[in-house]
């Protein structure tokens, strides 16, 4: 028998804004106190993969906390895209603890019109 798999093996699910303009998609997140280099953004079938992980350091185990609400380690969200996107020409810049992930709108397809010929 299979061992049970946990519903989250990941130490928090990061929030995202997203929204759109004439161009893009665009999909917000705060990186405040990860490295970006340890982040991976990709997208496939127009849902767009986030995974990282930050860091922990071994002097915060020794600490007797009151509180402790900042989030740390492993990190994984999902998020199905609202419309079809060209990813290969998506970019991404972080500026201020915020990753800014620019996704262009696929182009739309344009209807074909078939003339119809008569023969006789």
């Amino acid at each position: 028998m299979m061992p049970a798999v946990r519903a989250n093996q990941f130490g928090f699910t990061p929030a995202v804004d997203m929204y759109e303009d004439k161009d893009n998609v665009v999909v917000e997140t705060q990186l405040a106190g990860i490295d970006p280099d340890k982040v991976s953004v990709s997208i496939e079938n127009d849902v767009l993969c986030l995974k990282g992980e930050s860091e922990k350091k071994s002097e915060v185990d020794e600490k007797n906390y009151y509180r402790k609400e900042i989030r740390r380690g492993s990190f994984y969200r999902a998020i199905s895209l609202p419309t079809k996107v060209d990813g290969d020409k998506a970019s991404a810049v972080t500026e201020g603890g915020i990753l800014k992930i620019i996704i262009p709108k696929a182009p739309e397809i344009k209807p074909k019109t078939i003339k119809i010929i008569a023969k006789k």
